[in-house]
């Protein structure tokens, strides 16, 4: 039996009852009223809400390895209002009231994630502390009032966005160099493996059937192709996210961009006495290349960020979660950020493959002449956006209409990623140039005009 402890923090701490399992793998063929391919958030969730739109339905929920095995369960454990689309461009594309209320819904999400939560006794860790956004160079400082002044234009005040001081964001986190920062309560710190295990129990407990170990080959029509037999059904989900390269026809929809985290020892009283983040605010600042970390309930740093290079072929292997640089300049970048846990022992490093439409746009759709439903391209944003992708599919599926199933990200098609070497050559220059980027706004104070042109050229 393979040990799923080592994929990260989140799946090391689960009592045992979660971390092992009696599933067992498809064996034969069957039929069902809907298949859903991966057991992760976005499959899970969406099997909840349909279960609570018609509790009469058959569902099957297949995964190569185990529910959670993916991003699920080794993210950085925020549940965030963060869409991966700027708003301006959905402004642009599909007018100013239609982003609007694509950013009222992510809001809302949060919020309805809590109150499942609450609901369901899902022991997940959760604790809404809201995000703070340090500036801790002056150019940082401008982005960060930029922020805040963009948001004031799209009409969100105060209450979901605000500029904090210098002497304000000390209040909330001691980080090093601080010119002020950012903050909203739209995040919440939680245990991601907690709460996707949590949820696969849930949602089997009320009728669904998961198969484990039992590898999607190919969707089509009404039908899954598995290693275990063929999945017959009225509609099909595809919830594969980073792992959708390895569905037949599917190379190019969404690329598998890894992220990389760590994990300290436990932390003493007097440590935290020193750094703040006393209500788990989650945290990261305004440099280029993403950095993301969190107060873990049992007292931990938990930090992560960017910097591990595309695989050519979109390739995806064990061997990619553990990067030999990236790692230990993790735990360097914390250090400056907070001094005191320069000597902290790290206790778990970890990585794994997040999904990228070619457009950087989430979508969640439903193709009614195939009866093909999927949802995806989070971009390291999905412990949120999952929840909204689960009701909105669930409503397409049971043909209601309601006003999440009219935003604008609903039945979007992202145009395919380039052929290779032209994506492994793309993908790596502009995280180089990112990198790069930081280390010369650090040394000029000036804005990278390079950072600008790759952001416009991913799509963002």
């Amino acid at each position: 039996m393979t040990d799923y402890r080592s994929k990260s923090l989140w799946w090391n701490t689960l009592p045992e009852e979660l971390a092992t399992s009696s599933r067992y793998a498809l064996h034969s063929d069957i039929d069902v009223d809907v298949a859903i391919v991966g057991a992760g958030y976005t499959g899970l969730w969406t099997a909840y809400y349909l279960q609570q739109r018609d509790p009469n339905l058959n569902i099957a929920i297949i995964d190569a390895e185990v529910a959670g095995y993916g991003a699920s369960g080794r993210n950085g454990g925020w549940c965030s209002a963060y869409f991966p689309t700027e708003i301006d461009k959905l402004g642009r594309i599909h007018g100013r009231e239609s982003a609007r209320a694509m950013q009222d819904a992510m809001h809302d999400t949060v919020t309805e994630v809590e109150n499942v939560v609450k609901a369901e006794g899902i022991d997940c860790e959760w604790q809404r502390g809201g995000t703070i956004s340090f500036a801790r160079t002056p150019l940082q400082w401008q982005r960060a009032q930029d922020y805040i002044h963009h948001w004031e234009e799209w009409g969100y005040g105060a209450e979901h966005y605000a500029l904090l001081s210098a002497g304000e964001a000390k209040e909330r986190a001691q980080a090093t160099n601080l010119f002020g920062a950012t903050y909203t309560p739209h995040v919440a710190a939680l245990n991601p493996a907690k709460l996707v295990r949590l949820l696969a129990n849930l949602v089997e407990k009320r009728g669904a059937t998961i198969y484990e170990h039992t590898a999607a080959t190919k969707i089509e029509s009404g039908k899954v192709f598995t290693t275990g037999g063929v999945i017959s059904a009225r509609y099909v989900v595809r919830a594969t996210e980073g792992y959708t390269k390895s569905l037949e026809g599917q190379k190019r929809k969404i690329v598998p961009i890894y992220s990389l985290m760590m994990a300290t020892e436990p932390l003493s009283a007097q440590v935290w006495d020193q750094i703040g983040l006393a209500q788990r605010e989650t945290f990261r600042d305004f440099r280029n290349l993403i950095i993301y970390g969190q107060r873990t309930a049992d007292n931990r740093f938990a930090f992560g960020g960017r910097g591990a290079p595309y695989h050519f072929g979109s390739s995806i292997k064990d061997e990619y979660d553990q990067h030999s640089e990236v790692h230990p300049a993790l735990l360097g970048v914390l250090a400056e950020l907070f001094p005191v846990v320069a000597d902290a022992k790290v206790t778990h490093t970890w990585g794994g493959p997040l999904g990228v439409a070619r457009d950087w746009m989430a979508s969640a759709g439903l193709d009614r002449k195939t009866g093909i439903a999927w949802a995806g391209g989070y971009v390291g944003d999905g412990v949120g956006t999952t929840n909204l992708s689960g009701r909105t599919l669930a409503d397409l599926i049971t043909n209601q209409e309601t006003p999440i199933t009219k935003l604008p990200w609903v039945n979007h098609k992202s145009p395919n990623w380039e052929v290779e070497p032209l994506r492994w050559i793309g993908a790596n220059a502009g995280l180089q140039i990112m990198s790069r980027a930081d280390h010369a706004e650090d040394k000029t104070g000036k804005p990278s005009k390079l950072a600008g042109v790759v952001s416009k050229l991913l799509g963002q």
